[in-house]
């Protein structure tokens, strides 16, 4: 066991190698390598818009990663492109997290809406 300070969490990565370790039939999750760019973005299948340190984005992943939910990820501080488009579905905030779950925009972590759309 390894116990961390809330601020100071290993990287996601750590978590999913642990993840692996434990479970080798564990389905990995498709995370987009963050990218500095204007690139367009993978709106496909479950999306979901963050950062490194909101909260319900660390309860989304878990939830994801505990129901074995394939997504793709995009931080919103390192990409532009994605938080332009979170901007144009809050109304000019920044909100995180915030999903775009085949077709549909979720704003904020609603378990049971997640859940709902996913069929689960």
């Amino acid at each position: 066991m390894d116990i961390h300070d809330i601020d100071e969490q290993p990287d996601n990565e750590v978590l999913f190698q642990e993840i692996r370790r434990i479970q080798p039939d564990h389905k990995p999750v498709k995370v987009v390598e963050e990218k500095n760019t204007e690139d367009e973005l993978d709106l496909d299948g479950v999306v979901l818009f963050c950062n490194k340190w909101c909260p319900g984005c660390r309860r989304a992943r878990i939830w994801f990663e505990n129901n074995r939910i394939e997504y793709t990820e995009y931080d919103v501080t390192r990409n532009p492109a994605a938080a332009r488009q979170v901007k144009e579905w809050t109304d000019g905030n920044l909100t995180t997290p915030t999903f775009y779950i085949n077709g549909e925009v979720v704003i904020d972590w609603k378990e049971d809406v997640v859940a709902r759309l996913l069929g689960k």
